[in-house]
């Protein structure tokens, strides 16, 4: 039998069938008795208990117990235990003890670190409540007492459920919960501290922030009371946090500069006049850890961007994008945006900061060209570029790196050595010889001091005078960087045991470094042959990643070649990689994704190099199933544009019919194809075969293999005025099993509503997408959803309800640091906002101009000048609004879905000015161009324009047109 006190008083046998207790006097009897199972309770205290006016006799409460034994039958002992009464039954068929022990349990596991268990604990306990504790016994001191104990009890275990969903990252779905809560006890600190690290979990700092000020206030206001040491230090801890992306610092150092300070005063001193230096040597001469230390002297913001795992110059630009922390495309998914050439421009024209490039050598023209065009067009900007020859443009100062000088070089090796073997000592005369034997490069003295792990250093000036002959003896006609550094290191690489050759020569595939679990599965060495490849420099470790000297790796890959190799271990380094994609991918449409981003972005690198492998080997069905394994990540990452000229080039070798069985790769490789800037005349060539692809890779409600290329196919059929088919397909999926899919379906089905004007059903939708993509806590779909419903509640005429979404989507933006989706959100709200709070209006836009300068976004900062040019048409400054709305219009690309509002408004604002100043053939003709952009949206022309934020008189006269 089962007790429940948690509420109304009640009773259930073991199969669930409730007990009838009678009236009030017996079910508040059988709750005193429950409130201390075993426990004896005098019949003066029952009786006074249960009647506080004195009217309950003894007889009649022994009558009571009776009807009340009667109910419950022999399966729970109500015995007479001298003055009084107690029940006898298991602690545990009490609701409240049992609630008592599960939260004890729960909150043990939790100080243990168990946090699953304690929330599947803490869940089970706060299930048993069923209303206020002992209310059948609203009168009894006794029971307002015990409901005090328990009520505080479950507040406590509510603490606990929700700080262990916390560390389980389930942020997203605690912040109503913590709200609530916070607002019915507003002194208790606790669940304002959960709730501050609820919001900024999930990017909103700001909000965080504001809960500990509004917590403050009640503290002082109520208690006249400071927070606790422990809030201030959360608050402290928020202050100083900075979820935006910043540039790539310049690569930590782990042993002393040696021999260089000359240098590093001269260069640094160069740099305060110059705004190009390069510093030009041979390999291993020490340029990088050079820049390094130069780069840590200077006062301004300083980004460092290291150039040698780019195999060509078609990843130039991006991989300038990547260190700068911007991602290449918004969140809004859409294709043909603005070059990444401007969007670097963009970011950079006003900022004053120190751009490192470091092994310029392998793309030394096309480097040269880009700094040559980021110089002239941002005037703050200074380059610090390393390369083994000058870049040769004009305003290059260049500065020659040598090697060490005689003294420099000998304490290099001095302290190199002493570092792997203790107490190193030597004759100077000998650690002279073997330094000038390796022309005092440091580099080269660092491998060979690396050897004195195992050799003698007698042995070692024995091996390296063997080879002495080989460097003196290389081809003339041979670049004077190759000769030294190739004999350095070929002499380190033959002090190798087979198995070491092996392994380095096969980790050579990988362009951006490798965990060990990827090294030892591609190289097909164990966990001792890397070490050993670390202990002896061939190879590196770093922030869990094993990396290879970028000479070091030039040259094992000649080895790999020549050893027949290198077709089968890039086709085992492609397969790992794709089997990693495979892997990642469901997560990234959950709440993991912000796990499992990073995972991948480190493995960018070679993702690219895979991908230019298989298009060089004409190896079709890996590319494809790398690509559309990756899509998800390239989309929410911002980097589509990054694998599009790989995309292109598969899509030449496959031809013009997609491989058998290979539908929905196609599809993927042909969306990824046309995200970049020459990737329209494919999109036209392909687009009609991936659609039929499409279609054949998702019948009915079964999901296809990779759900996000559902999505990204309507998204960039938005532009192209027939989207019946592509709806129609989504339409298919909104009984898929796939949750993800399932809100997909809402999502786009809320815009096919919108084309045929029905609002209602449309919100709807997208209500529905954003409840989907909430339970699955992925932020990417939220954020999409939550710009929708903004979009709607403003077109209604609810400001305050668009600002709210829009800001609840600019905190996802945050945490996804999307700047460019930052600075749309941005505009949203200021023109959200236009039309009641100008000031504010004003700032957003301006604000919204400066990130969209940040993050390298012409598309941003178009839309953030038209929203200034709506401000100065409203304030009567027709020249000002005229400049502002030409220089959108400009900006903004008519076949790009992401733009075509801003432009219509943009062309709209034209045409009002035209209309203002009298020359109405001119406004005639902006209209005109406003109603053709708007077109493409499908759906009554009228109803297009109100969505897009027109003032209506706008409407109208833009639809007459």
């Amino acid at each position: 039998m089962r007790f429940g006190i948690l509420g109304e008083t009640r009773a259930w046998r073991d199969d669930g069938t409730e007990l009838s207790l009678g009236g009030p006097a017996r079910r508040a009897l059988l709750a005193l008795l429950l409130v201390r199972p075993g426990e004896v309770v005098s019949a003066d205290r029952l009786a006074d208990e249960i009647d506080p006016a004195g009217a309950l006799s003894a007889h009649s409460l022994q009558s009571q117990v009776s009807r009340l034994r009667a109910a419950l039958g022999p399966e729970a002992a109500i015995e007479r235990a001298g003055a009084g009464y107690r029940i006898v039954v298991p602690h545990d068929d009490v609701d409240a003890c049992r609630f008592e022990r599960l939260a004890g349990d729960g909150r043990a596991a939790l100080r243990d670190g168990d946090a699953g268990r304690a929330v599947a604990l803490l869940r089970e306990a706060l299930r048993l409540w069923r209303g206020p504790a002992l209310a059948d016994l609203a009168e009894s001191e006794t029971a307002q007492a015990a409901a005090v104990r328990l009520e505080e009890q479950r507040l406590g275990a509510l603490e606990d459920r929700i700080e262990g969903e916390l560390r389980l990252g389930e942020h997203r779905a605690a912040v109503p919960e913590l709200r609530e809560l916070v607002g019915r006890h507003p002194l208790r600190e606790r669940p304002a501290a959960l709730l501050m690290r609820a919001l900024f979990a999930d990017g909103g700092q700001a909000a965080a922030l504001a809960v500990y000020e509004e917590t403050r206030r009640h503290l002082a206001d109520e208690l006249g009371a400071d927070p606790s040491a422990e809030l201030v230090a959360l608050h402290h801890e928020l202050l100083t946090a900075d979820p935006s992306p910043s540039p790539a610092a310049p690569p930590a150092q782990l042993t002393a500069f040696v021999g260089r300070a000359e240098d590093v005063t001269e260069v640094t001193g160069l740099l305060r006049v110059a705004r190009l230096v390069t510093l030009a040597g041979p390999g291993g001469v020490g340029k990088t850890r050079l820049a390094v230390e130069v780069a840590g002297l200077v006062t301004d913001d300083v980004c460092f961007v290291e150039l040698a795992p780019l195999r060509d110059a078609a990843g130039l630009t991006q991989a300038l994008l990547g260190a700068l922390g911007l991602r290449e495309n918004g969140l809004q998914m859409a294709a043909g945006g603005q070059a990444p050439l401007d969007r670097l421009i963009a970011a950079l024209s006003d900022r004053v900061l120190l751009l490192v490039l470091d092994n310029c050598e392998h793309l030394v023209d096309q480097v040269a060209a880009l700094a040559a065009r980021l110089l002239a067009a941002c005037p703050r900007l200074r380059v610090l570029a390393t390369s083994r020859e000058p870049l040769g443009i004009i305003g290059e100062n260049l500065r020659q790196v040598r090697p060490l000088d005689a003294d420099a070089a000998v304490q290099l090796f001095t302290d190199r050595a002493a570092a792997v073997r203790r107490g190193f000592a030597a004759d100077p005369a000998l650690v002279r010889r073997i330094c000038a034997a390796l022309d005092d490069l440091p580099l080269a003295i660092e491998l060979a001091a690396a050897r004195l792990r195992t050799l003698d250093v007698d042995d070692l000036a024995g091996r390296l005078d063997d080879r002495l002959g080989v460097a003196a003896r290389g081809s003339r006609t041979a670049d004077e960087r190759h000769r030294t550094l190739r004999a350095v290191v070929a002499w380190s690489w033959d002090l190798l045991p087979e198995s070491e050759q092996e392994a380095a020569r096969r980790f050579t595939v990988f362009a951006g470094g490798a965990t060990a679990a990827s090294a030892l599965r591609v190289c097909g060495a164990d966990g001792e042959t890397l070490e050993s490849l670390a202990d002896k420099s061939l190879l590196e470790v770093a922030g869990g990643r094993y990396r290879m000297l970028e000479t070091i790796r030039a040259y094992g890959a000649e080895r790999l070649d020549a050893a027949g190799e290198l077709e089968t271990v890039r086709r085992a380094h492609a397969r790992h990689l794709l089997e990693l994609l495979r892997a990642a991918d469901p997560h990234l449409r959950r709440a993991e994704q912000l796990e499992w981003m990073p995972v991948l972005t480190a493995e960018h690198g070679d993702l690219l190099a895979a991908l230019t492998w298989a298009v060089e080997a004409r190896e079709v069905e890996i590319g494809l199933e790398l690509l559309a394994a990756a899509s998800t990540y390239l989309w929410i990452r911002g980097a589509a544009a990054a694998v599009a000229p790989q995309a292109i080039a598969l899509l030449e070798v496959i031809g013009e019919e997609p491989p058998a069985g290979l539908g929905e790769e196609y599809v993927a490789c042909v969306l990824l194809a046309a995200s970049g800037a020459a990737g329209r005349p494919v999109w036209r060539r392909h687009r009609e075969r991936a659609g039929q692809a499409l279609a054949a890779a998702w019948p009915g409600a079964r999901p296809g293999r990779y759900p996000a290329v559902l999505l990204l196919w309507v998204m960039r059929n938005v532009g192209e005025g027939d989207l019946l088919d592509a709806y129609t397909l989504v339409s298919s999926q909104r009984d898929c099993p796939d949750p993800w899919v399932r809100a997909t379906a809402m999502y786009v089905l809320g815009w096919g509503n919108l084309g045929e004007s029905d609002t209602a059903q449309a919100e709807s939708f997208f209500g529905a997408a954003l409840d989907g993509f909430r339970a699955l806590g992925e932020r990417w779909g939220s954020a999409l959803a939550l710009d929708s419903l903004a979009a709607l509640a403003a077109t209604r005429g609810d400001r305050g309800t668009a600002v709210a979404l829009t800001d609840e989507a600019f905190t996802l933006t945050e945490r996804l640091g999307a700047l460019e989706d930052g600075a749309d959100l941005l505009v949203n709200r200021g023109d959200h906002l236009a039309g009641g709070d100008v000031a504010a209006a004003r700032a957003d836009y301006g604000r919204a101009a400066a990130l969209a300068r940040r993050a390298g976004s012409s598309a941003s900062l178009a839309a953030a000048l038209r929203g200034l040019g709506d401000i100065a048409l409203l304030e009567g400054d027709l020249a000002e609004a005229e400049r502002l709305y030409g220089e959108a219009a400009e900006k903004l690309d008519p076949h790009w879905v992401r733009s075509i509002g801003n432009r219509v408004r943009a062309l709209a604002g034209l045409g009002r000015v035209a209309e203002a100043r009298g020359d109405h053939a001119g406004a005639r003709k902006r209209y005109r161009e406003a109603a053709e952009s708007a077109a493409v949206m499908g759906g009554p022309l009228p109803d297009v324009l109100r969505m897009m934020g027109l003032p209506e008189s706008v409407v109208e006269a833009v639809s007459t047109r």
